[in-house]
């Protein structure tokens, strides 16, 4: 945290679960096993998200979300990632490795 409030212009209250640099590009995020919809795993997906949207970051930042979320349906969180945040770098960890080798 100390390293990416200092070098890279985060400012955010939540803690960071990934840092790393690929090829010179920095790149950040949080990380959230989802395993039912509502409730609490709506703010953890929230948390995630507005780790994604914080402003004048140096880095790249990642929003690393494993479990119902990519369940094709009505709940909030599917859609969301298919419409609202369809922009951002959400991705599941199982494409991580690729997405991090692609930069």
């Amino acid at each position: 945290m100390d390293f990416a409030s200092s070098e890279l212009n985060y400012k955010h209250n939540k803690g960071l679960d990934f840092i790393g640099r690929f090829n010179g590009k920095y790149v950040i995020g949080e990380a959230k096993f989802l395993t039912d919809f509502g409730g609490n795993q709506n703010a953890q997906f929230n948390d995630a998200i507005s780790t994604v949207q914080a402003k004048n970051v140096k880095a790249m930042k990642i929003a690393i979300l494993d479990g119902v979320l990519y369940i094709k349906g009505k709940n909030k969180m599917y859609k969301d990632i298919t419409t609202t945040y369809k922009d951002l770098n959400i991705m599941s960890s199982l494409v991580l490795r690729e997405f991090l080798y692609q930069l």
